[in-house]
């Protein structure tokens, strides 16, 4: 039963009361003109005045219980109170929870970025020392480059040098013809890549002699 049945319930007893109450006054005018019927009988009078003292004094008894139905019903509505607020608290309980359960996704939604951070870190990193490879690489094929040219250089000098020699040394060119000497110089050896070599300097291979 809802507490607006108990309610309805205790509005009944309270007009049953009030009939009771109506015939007990209708009772109590009885007695009056009893009274009045039975004046010399005094012994009746106090019969009936004790019985109208029971009936008094169930009347009071009813009021009693009534008062105790009251509380009871005021002990009914304070238990569904208690039920309203403990169900409150279960919906915080649940809210609570859920809101806890939100915030250990977005902790491992946090965890799961930072790890993909991570592995972009280690990603660039990697990135990074690969180009670092190919710029020492492209250097290497640079200086590997440059060493290769510095060798054409030297065999193309050595190559004059040697022609000039073959040529001062024919006879339609002789001393006394040219009057000019030229020094035969060794073939200088190819630049070696492995030597720590300081600034280059450039060599033709040719030294010019005297007049």
């Amino acid at each position: 039963m809802d507490i607006y049945g108990i309610l309805k319930a205790i509005n009944g007893i309270m007009n049953a009361i009030k009939g009771i109450m109506n015939e007990i006054e209708g009772i109590i005018n009885v007695i009056n003109g009893i009274i009045n019927a039975i004046k010399g009988k005094i012994n009746a009078i106090n019969g009936i005045a004790n019985a109208i003292n029971g009936i008094f004094n169930a009347t009071n008894g009813i009021f009693n219980a009534t008062s105790g139905i009251i509380d009871s019903i005021n002990g009914i509505v304070n238990a569904i109170d208690v039920i309203v607020k403990a169900i409150h608290a279960i919906y915080g309980i649940v809210k609570a929870k859920n809101d806890i359960n939100n915030a250990i996704d977005g902790l491992v939604k946090a965890k799961n970025d930072i790890n993909n951070a991570i592995d972009g870190i280690v990603k660039a990193k990697n990135d990074i020392k690969n180009a670092i490879y190919g710029i020492v690489k492209a250097i290497n094929g640079l200086k590997n480059a440059i060493y290769g040219n510095v060798n054409v250089i030297y065999s193309f000098t050595n190559s004059i040098n040697g022609i000039v020699n073959v040529i001062c040394h024919l006879n339609i060119f002789s001393k006394n013809t040219l009057g000019l000497t030229w020094v035969y110089q060794h073939p200088k050896k190819s630049y070696n890549r492995k030597a720590n070599y300081g600034i280059i300097e450039p060599w033709f291979g040719l030294k010019k002699g005297r007049f």
